[in-house]
């Protein structure tokens, strides 16, 4: 087996892009998750190549620099967390969490994640918090508390606070003009 990083896997349709790449070239694989995905046996210099290829064709990139790999793995624990279909719910500190699923120290992480992003972790979650907001907001069916709940804030006031922070306007505003203003996750 072998265990391939992939850059920029942000949602169930990139799953579904790198599982037709793999299957494309003939790689059999045993699973496909955000970031990552695990080849039944390693794949030869040039079907890495011709793999690379075709996932640089799409917007993604292998990852084979080790401090790379765990940036893309803390991004990813974040936005699974926050772009998940029930209510966000941290039963431990962020912190925590990242420590748990990385292996790694949160200090470390929190520190080689600024250097390399230009952000702090914290940063990087507000904006994935806010950006999922924004999605809410412009579906519609929920109202602003609802979404300050099923984001995990402790109330619509903080969610307002961050939203104008982060975008500079009311979420009330926002809902007005939604459609114009969403980003794609991996450009956050």
């Amino acid at each position: 087996m072998e265990k391939i990083f992939i850059k920029n896997m942000v949602c169930s349709r990139c799953v579904q892009v790198v599982e037709n790449i793999l299957q494309q070239q003939g790689l059999a694989y045993q699973s496909v998750q955000l970031g990552e995905a695990v080849l039944k046996a390693p794949a030869s210099e040039l079907a890495s190549a011709q793999l690379k290829d075709s996932l640089e064709k799409e917007g993604f990139q292998l990852l084979d620099d080790e401090r790379a790999q765990l940036i893309e793995k803390v991004k990813n624990i974040i936005i699974r967390l926050i772009h998940q279909p029930d209510r966000v719910s941290l039963p431990v500190k962020i912190s925590v969490l990242l420590e748990e699923n990385t292996g790694a120290d949160y200090t470390y992480l929190s520190r080689l994640f600024s250097e390399t992003e230009g952000t702090t972790i914290e940063k990087y979650l507000i904006a994935q918090r806010v950006e999922r907001a924004k999605e809410l907001l412009a579906y519609g069916e929920l109202n602003l508390n609802q979404i300050a709940d099923k984001l995990g804030y402790s109330s619509t006031a903080h969610l307002s606070t961050q939203f104008k922070q982060v975008t500079g306007m009311p979420p009330t505003h926002f809902k007005k003009i939604a459609s114009e203003l969403r980003k794609p996750l991996d450009q956050l």
